[in-house]
């Protein structure tokens, strides 16, 4: 694929949007790769570190039993800083190579430059995203409001750290959507339309 047809799509999401399963999909619809976790697994490989330190020393969530301990916000480490440099090199090699959609990581800031960047972020009231975490995440309600708040300080601590502002502001942000409105399946339909009309405009 030649560069000018090649494009990028940077989604941030707030927890609970249901932002990873709407990336999942949406590269289902459009036939390209969704890079989340994979970025982890393969920093892990590269600087020979547990991806379970990884988690905690970036912006992800432990998947499963969800420990957070975030140090982010506070100063950043040597050890963060090889993460991050190491995190930008991969997602910079992969947009240099297919189409793709890359989930959270300062990827938009990361690829800010790119002529074919799509930037969208996922939102949902804090009572839509508690329902998912009960629903979903078999949390307690306590629990999710906890973890609403802890995830969505510590992504915006990173983001800040890293890309120089704030994962929601608009003035970085090309497509702004409230997930609640259509659920995972109908804002996939909508966020397909959107990027085949960008896609068409290249």
């Amino acid at each position: 694929m030649g560069e000018s047809s090649r494009y990028i799509i940077t989604i941030n999401r707030q927890f609970g949007s249901l932002g990873r399963p709407i990336a999942r999909l949406l590269s289902e619809r459009l036939g390209i790769n969704y890079y989340d976790r994979d970025i982890v697994d393969q920093t892990s490989k590269k600087l020979n570190m547990p991806v379970s330190e990884i988690s905690e020393l970036e912006e992800s969530v432990n998947a499963g039993l969800f420990s957070m301990k975030y140090p982010l916000g506070m100063g950043t480490t040597d050890v963060q800083d090889k993460i991050f440099a190491e995190q930008r090199r991969l997602i910079e090699k992969i947009a240099s190579k297919e189409s793709c959609i890359i989930v959270g990581r300062c990827a938009d800031a990361i690829l800010n430059e790119y002529p074919n960047l799509l930037k969208i972020f996922i939102y949902s009231p804090k009572e839509a995203r508690q329902r998912v975490c009960v629903k979903d995440f078999q949390m307690t309600e306590t629990e999710a409001k906890r973890m609403i708040l802890e995830v969505d300080k510590a992504r915006e601590r990173y983001h800040k750290q890293y890309a120089g502002y704030l994962p929601d502001d608009l003035r970085y942000v090309n497509l702004a959507v409230d997930s609640s409105v259509l659920g995972v399946e109908g804002t996939v339909d909508f966020l397909e339309a959107y990027v085949k009309r960008f896609i068409a405009s290249l």
